[in-house]
């Protein structure tokens, strides 16, 4: 029978004191149509932002500058798609299938992390996003191990671990660069200027123009909010940009004595959200390949499902 209007009142109240009890919600449970929503929208922008961002990547695969760099920048490609398979398979959990989500995708319905819309000049490039992107996401996921949906929560743990490797191959990088040639340190700089806004802008809108935000962490799908996890991202990095013995990339950035964090300035919304609506220097590029790689990797679907449905035949027929 359908739940009336008082026994949906009360599954919410119940809903809201597991959430409050730090109880995970599994795909069987019972949530509120807008929890599943919400939680489907996030782990599937997050599983698109693995798979689009290996592209930027893997533009230098072939271009690293030693052997040794190539095998580490292939294994970090890898680990992304990876990530991307456990998202889409935690996604699948609550109904949606993965090629709807990523035909959603497709069709621009359903968005990636703005900052893989970012061209890649130089090698300098590969190090600032394993240091400054993928540094963000850490800051960003080590606060979703906790978070109150079950799969997701469980898909963070070994993300996380990758991701931390990540960063550090991509510090190691400007390491070597700003300690290398004055030609090699301006490389590092001219990265670090350029994908220091598009990483903090990573964390989405301020907390006064996401809408979503509160009521998302009221159900604990987010621990922290947008600013909170800027600000952390923040005031680690500026240290480590003094090891690196670079140059602030922005005037703004100070030590705010009565605060106990740093200051850094206002950031470009303008730009964030036009890159969000498709309108960054390489949307278009991005989204485009991953059609072609979609279209011409659907031979290999079908004969999977050809595979799986003969199997399931004969384990039927000696059954």
């Amino acid at each position: 029978m359908p739940n009336s209007e008082a026994n949906l009142e009360q599954l919410e109240v119940d809903f809201q004191a597991r959430i409050d009890a730090e109880e995970r919600i599994e795909p069987k449970d019972w949530m509120p149509e807008k929890y599943r929503k919400t939680v489907l929208r996030q782990m599937s922008q997050h599983a698109h932002s693995e798979v689009i961002g290996m592209q930027p990547e893997g533009n230098w695969i072939t271009r690293a500058p030693s052997l040794h760099r190539k095998i580490v920048l292939l294994a970090k490609v890898q680990d992304e798609a990876g990530h991307g398979l456990y998202l889409y398979s935690a996604a699948e959990t609550l109904g949606a299938t993965r090629e709807e989500l990523v035909q959603l995708m497709h069709e621009g319905k359903a968005k990636y992390s703005s900052i893989f819309n970012y061209p890649t000049l130089t090698w300098a490039d590969i190090g600032a996003i394993g240091w400054l992107v993928d540094g963000a996401a850490i800051v960003n996921q080590v606060a979703l191990q906790r978070t109150s949906y079950g799969p997701y929560s469980r898909s963070m743990i070994r993300i996380c671990k990758e991701e931390s490797f990540h960063q550090r191959q991509g510090y190691e990088i400007m390491l070597k660069l700003a300690n290398g040639s004055p030609e090699q340190k301006a490389m590092a700089q001219d990265a670090l200027n350029r994908f220091w806004e598009p990483s903090l802008m990573m964390f989405g809108p301020t907390d006064a123009d996401s809408p979503n935000s509160a009521q998302s962490m009221k159900w604990k799908i987010k621990r922290k909010s947008n600013d909170e996890l800027r600000q952390a991202f923040v005031d680690q990095t500026i240290k480590q940009i003094e090891v690196l013995g670079l140059e602030m990339p922005s005037k703004d950035i100070k030590w705010n004595e009565e605060r106990g964090h740093y200051d850094f300035g206002e950031l470009n919304w303008d730009e964030f959200f036009a890159v969000i609506k498709g309108n960054g220097p390489c949307n278009r590029q991005r989204l485009a390949h991953h059609k072609k790689a979609h279209d011409e990797g659907a031979w290999v679907r079908e004969a999977a499902r050809a595979y799986e449905a003969k199997k399931k035949a004969r384990a039927e027929k000696a059954a």
